[in-house]
């Protein structure tokens, strides 16, 4: 499809939201032999679509060449499994599932979810195209099948006899090239009588909260309600209910059916629906506005970063997110401004940042660096990572939260 057309109704995108400017892919990490190397890096220019409203960035890179060797491991984030093992209790209770039930994952990454239905002798079953957290979610006992899911592989799982009665699909749908056979998908797959929920980040938030960091390549489309009724709709499909939840900064979870099915409408569907509407959302101006705020945004945080370097203070991160990065290339942070970051994940460490070259370290390496600040990339996770690192403040050293705004924790 034409880079400038919508990936979901192929109009003419001619709305910008925010200009980045040019960024390497921010999950193409770099082996440190190859830190001399040209890097490719493609224009980060999201542009919202004024006939169904999705915010939405034009694909680079297939598919494969991103996933196929992902590094995201969800079960290194121990609050991200506190929230999977809550989700999969009640659903347990809500969904009425038991022993004779089946749940299907899609991108069920490590296993991280499943293994909570697992647990509780529910019938599990992840999709998921990276081979690396497959193979771990096999190793745990997880049956998981190594594909992308579309129409194909729905129509492939019905004709073995696969009736979910619940479908997840948790943080995939921004990451979906084609959105429109991802959600063709789900209808084939979905029984008349099933659930799907899918969680995904809320745009309402992202404006809200000026987090433009969570903007990056392989994040494709960016969703208000409004526009995920609309896709939803477009496909047989209807979303009866709507949770809010605070995980990446502020999420939504859909709990969607078929067309016909005889759940009802939820009340907080229509209230969010107004929320949106008082916010801006279905006026163009909100979105052209977008780029101003980032901008100050990134002042805001280029300036302390530069002054703590005049005071003679040292700044380490924590974290390799994708969101890291795109905060990182856009503000044109240097080692000279942060030395390193640390990550838990060991399929991180030793590599280097794309963009940025920050070497990926042990977290025990920031320990023995003793630095003045502590910039919390994956500022979702700032709780966890400051109670991780407690022992920072036994030296004077604070936390740096990038969140709406830049905030020093003591």
């Amino acid at each position: 499809m034409d880079r400038h057309r919508c990936r979901f109704c192929a109009r003419a995108l001619d709305e910008t939201f925010v200009d980045l400017g040019l960024s390497p892919l921010a999950n193409s990490f770099v082996p440190t032999e190859r830190a001399d190397a040209a890097e490719p890096t493609y224009p980060l220019h999201a542009r919202a679509c004024g006939a169904c409203g999705l915010v939405q960035l034009p694909q680079f890179e297939p598919a494969a060449n991103i996933f196929d060797r992902y590094l995201y491991y969800s079960s290194y984030s121990e609050s991200w499994l506190r929230h999977a093992e809550s989700y999969a209790d009640e659903m347990i209770a809500r969904a009425r599932l038991g022993a004779a039930s089946k749940v299907i994952e899609i991108a069920s990454n490590d296993g991280y979810l499943l293994q909570y239905f697992q647990r509780a002798g529910i019938r599990a079953l992840g999709i998921e195209p990276a081979s690396g957290p497959a193979a771990t979610a096999i190793a745990k006992g997880i049956p998981t099948r190594t594909c992308y899911f579309g129409r194909g592989a729905a129509a492939a799982l019905r004709a073995e006899g696969h009736e979910p009665d619940l479908i997840v699909a948790n943080n995939v749908l921004p990451h979906v090239p084609d959105l429109n056979d991802f959600v063709a998908g789900l209808r084939i797959l979905l029984p008349e009588t099933g659930r799907a929920t899918l969680e995904l980040p809320h745009l309402l938030h992202l404006i809200e909260q000026i987090q433009f960091d969570t903007i990056y390549h392989e994040h494709l489309s960016y969703f208000s309600l409004a526009t995920l009724e609309t896709v939803f709709r477009a496909h047989g499909l209807r979303v009866f209910d709507v949770d809010e939840l605070p995980t990446h900064g502020g999420s939504l979870r859909l709990h969607v059916c078929a067309e016909a099915a005889p759940q009802g409408a939820s009340p907080t569907l229509e209230r969010l629906r107004q929320r949106e509407r008082d916010a801006g959302l279905d006026q163009p101006a909100t979105y052209r506005d977008f780029q101003a705020k980032v901008a100050a945004k990134r002042e805001m945080i280029r300036g302390f970063l530069v002054g703590a370097q005049r005071a003679g203070k040292t700044v380490v991160a924590y974290g390799a997110p994708a969101k890291g990065n795109t905060l990182l290339n856009y503000c044109g942070v240097t080692r000279k401004l942060i030395s390193f970051t640390v990550d838990r994940n060991p399929h991180k460490q030793g590599l280097l940042l794309p963009g940025t070259y920050l070497p990926i370290r042990d977290p025990a390496a920031l320990i023995a660096a003793r630095p003045d600040y502590v910039f919390i990339l994956p500022w979702n996770l700032k709780d966890e990572i400051i109670a991780q690192l407690a022992e920072v403040r036994a030296w004077g050293g604070q936390f740096v939260v990038p969140a709406s705004d830049l905030s020093i924790v003591s």
